[in-house]
């Protein structure tokens, strides 16, 4: 008779692990659910945080390229101003200077 009773003891038991194992599960698939809105949710974020630094790298490779543009300028000016044209162009213009042989015409206006 002891066996039968052993029998009925054990039952209960493995209920209780079945439900365990079911409250088990579910904990397990809902902290897994859990972690997968916070990964997508986090990859959305990502995603704009990475749009906004492509515009801005456009932006500022823009602006490079301008300053480039610049500098190519200022070396051309650089060079220009170390000519006798130059010179001779603001000798003329700011300091009113001319050639002995040189006649000027003034406006009467």
């Amino acid at each position: 008779m002891q066996t039968h009773a052993r029998k009925r003891k054990s039952k209960p038991k493995f209920r209780r692990r079945k439900n365990e194992t079911k409250l088990g599960m579910s904990i397990a698939c809902l902290s897994i659910f859990m972690m997968i809105v916070v990964v997508g949710v986090n990859s959305h974020t990502l995603k704009q945080k990475q749009e906004k630094y492509m515009m801005r790298e456009q932006e500022l490779q823009i602006l490079i390229d301008q300053e480039m543009q610049r500098t190519e300028e200022l070396k051309e000016l650089a060079t220009y101003t170390k000519t006798k044209k130059y010179a001779e162009e603001v000798a003329k213009d700011k300091l009113g200077l001319v050639y002995e042989n040189e006649i000027i015409f003034k406006d009467e206006n």
